[in-house]
């Protein structure tokens, strides 16, 4: 009677072990092309980790199978019948074959998946829980009614801006795609997020269809779409259940505080709702004319519904910027800027926009304290508007010298708003604030690519060149700035510039031209001081510095002690007692 053979020798005859290896390569094998190859076909994540799956699960069924059948010459046979037939002359090492050619394809796709990496390294992933809300097509008849569908995109974004868990994409951003793109992997790349809402707007009286639809943008998935017929009184419910379905579709963790703020009404007035979305596409314009024509519409809404808080920070960050761009009393502006602010927060204190824009207020009148806490505020409130992360870190941060958190929220500002040439140009000044000239430059350059006719990051892109010593470059820029705009504060940059490079007529010249124009309108302290500085006159420069405080210039001398322009002065006991005063916190609000 014959020994029966050991558990071990009988996996050996029944080549589980020859299964198991080849098994073992092949399945490796797939699982390089699975996760080496599939992200570069752009093949979704989902698909690599069910083929992991399949070939974990596939495993144990192999060894099975090669316990209980034989590959013969006639076949797949049972192990036992195999066993009785005759031997042929089969060739036992076909199996090595099998596994060495396995190997070598998985050692090959494995280095060329290296390489692929290394290729796609300055590409960062793209986040899950991300989204860009792109323009809603106007379905309606009146091409007025595009305001409000512009509206109903705002609103839907300002709800889900207000989730921390999500990166949401400023609308800043978004405006320059049309609603259904044929590139959506393109588009969503360049503005790095993973899925993208397209949606439509028909209004018609008072009747409102919204279509939406949520898309995987690498996969073109379609992962929710719906249509809601309403009353448009209805309209703000149904930007709230867009706003919360999307929020659960992208399975973001919602707090109870942001469920209240995504379910708020901002106000009952529909018309009142119409009004002050047509002061926001004109205040985002940024043009001279559009607004005063904004905040006529913003006072117009407030007219409709003395309660809404929005529409009173729409009205203050319409103010902020009205001596910019409209060449209004900046005194006078900044008053009421502040006031409209107040009354926002005093209707509704956790209202980002209200404290956002009174801490650009504060941060004009050169309180650097009160405008730092209520930025934050404002980004506790509403994490994803970039807006605040900008001002946070470019303002009040960048001013107090905290330079790497200040670097940290511009590009964070960047990442929700990354085809904006404002943010891009401030992260470029903040660098120079922190004393990173070339790195200033570098992403200076980069906003001209995204913008060529910025004149704010030409004259920026200047002043970071003079700082580190390239006179000729800076005056080179400044003259592409002055072709751009007639601005007296680049054409100041360009003269005192000239003049550090030897030519000092061009600021006296420049001195002369501003004696003229301040018969007219006001000309800031802080630009004959740069003049003075450039003619070597310390004296003179100083005593312009402090005029700028006394005249509460917060757009030049909140960032006196970082102004690179002003590092010769660093030391002198008359500009740092100057500098105390601007950094020390105030006390006096209203």
């Amino acid at each position: 009677m014959s020994e029966k053979p050991s558990f071990f020798a009988e996996l050996k005859r029944r080549n589980v072990y020859k299964v198991a290896v080849a098994y073992a390569v092949v399945g490796w094998l797939i699982a390089q092309i699975a996760t080496q190859i599939f992200p570069f076909l752009e093949i979704p994540n989902w698909v690599v980790r069910l083929v992991i799956v399949l070939i974990a699960i596939g495993f144990p069924i192999a060894l099975v199978i090669a316990w209980a059948f034989e590959a013969t010459p006639a076949g797949i046979k049972r192990t036992e019948d195999a066993d009785a037939m005759p031997a042929a002359g089969q060739k036992k090492h076909a199996w090595i074959f099998v596994v060495f050619v396995g190997a070598a394809l998985s050692i090959s796709l494995f280095f060329i998946g290296r390489y692929i990496g290394r290729n796609n390294a300055g590409a960062p992933e793209l986040p899950a829980k991300s989204i860009a809300v792109l323009p809603f097509d106007n379905l309606s008849r009146d091409p007025d009614n595009a305001y409000f569908a512009e509206g109903v995109q705002d609103e839907i974004l300002t709800r889900l801006a207000k989730v921390a868990d999500l990166k949401v994409i400023s609308r800043t951003s978004t405006q320059r795609f049309k609603s259904a793109p044929d590139n959506l992997p393109q588009i969503a790349k360049q503005l790095g997020v993973m899925h993208i809402l397209e949606g439509s707007v028909q209004k018609a009286n008072d009747q409102v269809r919204v279509n939406v639809q949520l898309i995987n943008a690498m996969s073109d998935a379609h992962l929710w779409a719906d249509t809601y017929d309403r009353k448009l009184t209805d309209i703000f419910a149904v930007e709230s259940d867009i706003a919360k379905t999307i929020a659960d579709t992208l399975q973001a963790k919602i707090t109870g505080s942001e469920k209240q703020m995504m379910a708020a009404q901002p106000t009952s007035n529909t018309e009142a709702y119409e009004l002050y979305h047509k002061g926001r596409s004109l205040w985002e314009k940024r043009s001279g004319d559009n607004i005063p024509k904004a905040i006529a519409f913003y006072k117009q809404a407030i007219e409709r519904d003395p309660n809404y808080a929005l529409a009173y920070a729409g009205l203050a960050s319409a103010y902020i910027i009205l001596p910019f761009w409209a060449g209004a009393d900046r005194l006078d502006a900044y008053s009421k800027a502040e006031d409209a602010a107040l009354k926002a927060l005093h209707l509704d204190s956790n209202l980002a926009e209200g404290h956002l824009a009174l801490g650009k207020v504060y941060f004009w009148k050169i309180d650097l304290a009160a405008s730092l806490r209520e930025y934050q505020r404002a980004t506790e409130l509403k994490p994803n508007d970039a807006g605040a992360h900008h001002w946070l870190g470019n303002d009040a941060l960048a001013a107090l010298g905290r330079f790497e958190e200040a670097i940290a929220e511009v590009k964070h500002a960047v990442e929700l708003d990354p085809l904006s040439p404002v943010i891009n140009t401030d992260l470029g000044t903040t660098f120079y604030y922190a004393h990173r000239y070339d790195e200033s430059a570098r992403q200076l350059r980069k906003t001209l690519e995204i913008d060529p006719t910025f004149f704010y990051a030409y004259f920026n892109l200047g002043i970071a060149l003079q700082a580190k010593g390239d006179l000729s470059g800076a005056i080179s820029e400044y003259e592409k700035a002055k072709q751009l705009s007639d601005n007296t504060f680049v054409s100041t940059l360009c003269a005192q510039a000239k003049a550090h490079a030897g030519d000092k007529d061009a600021a006296l010249r420049m001195l002369s031209d501003l004696d003229k124009i301040s018969q007219n309108r006001e000309v800031l302290g802080y630009y004959r001081a740069l003049l003075y500085l450039s003619l070597n006159n310390r004296g003179e420069a100083l005593h312009w510095l402090e005029q700028g405080l006394k005249e509460r210039d917060g757009a030049d001398i909140s960032w006196i002690n970082v102004d690179p322009l002003l590092d010769s002065l660093h030391g002198d006991p008359r500009f740092e007692a100057l500098v105390q005063k601007v950094i020390a916190p105030k006390t006096e609000t209203k």
